[in-house]
């Protein structure tokens, strides 16, 4: 087999952790079972991570950072804030819909930790990690949309995260996608209102100043 650098095989040995887990579980996704599903050694694994739980949160952050370009894409320059937020939102579900494993995984990895001794923090981190993606969003959809938020956005992000969990933990159960838009529009419009357009710099000439000039 020829040599693969040590990042294309770290992304390869996580791609393949998270087709085992989405079939099998957290407790079914085995070391041995991961290298057989990437088609390398044992030893490729342990020169790619540390541990089996330094696996598991690398797969927590790949599974963010897809769900993350989803919805940065579904956000256009100029767009209002109400139309960003309910972009962003369906496109994470479109995302969670296209492959409902990732979303599995994700749920299962936290109950392991929780479960686990010793790695209980590794739940706390991994919603830290949901906080920190969606407070991005909202800085980048605030930008886009020329508005500033009017409470602290970090716990806006919060509640969306509380939306986004709640949504998608009823549509694994159910698969009831149009219930789930109906709760991600009222979500939407709730979190519009706590918008505001963006006040006027300082230096921007004012209206009276542009007629006598």
């Amino acid at each position: 087999m020829a040599r693969i650098p040590a990042e294309e095989r770290r992304e390869l040995l996580l791609q393949a952790a998270l087709r085992v887990s989405a079939r099998k579980g957290i407790a079914g996704a085995t070391t041995r079972a991961i290298v057989a599903e990437a088609g390398m050694s044992l030893a490729s694994f342990h020169y790619a991570f540390r541990s089996h739980d330094e696996m598991m949160a690398d797969l927590v952050a790949l599974v963010v950072e897809g769900e993350s370009t989803a919805v940065f894409a579904a956000l256009h320059p100029g767009a209002d804030i109400h139309q960003s937020l309910r972009s962003g939102l369906h496109a994470f579900l479109d995302y969670v819909i296209a492959d409902p494993g990732h979303e599995q995984v994700m749920q299962d990895i936290m109950q392991y930790a929780l479960r686990t001794p010793g790695l209980e923090h590794r739940a706390a981190e991994q919603y830290e990690s949901y906080h920190r993606a969606v407070t991005e969003l909202l800085v980048a959809g605030a930008a886009a949309a020329h508005v500033v938020w009017s409470m602290p956005v970090a716990e806006i992000a919060r509640l969306v995260v509380t939306v986004t969990d709640g949504v998608t933990l009823a549509w694994l159960a159910n698969r009831d996608e149009a219930a789930a838009r109906r709760v991600l529009d009222f979500a939407a419009d709730t979190f519009a209102t706590l918008a505001r357009p963006l006040p006027p710099r300082e230096d921007s000439p004012t209206r009276e100043s542009q007629v006598t000039a």
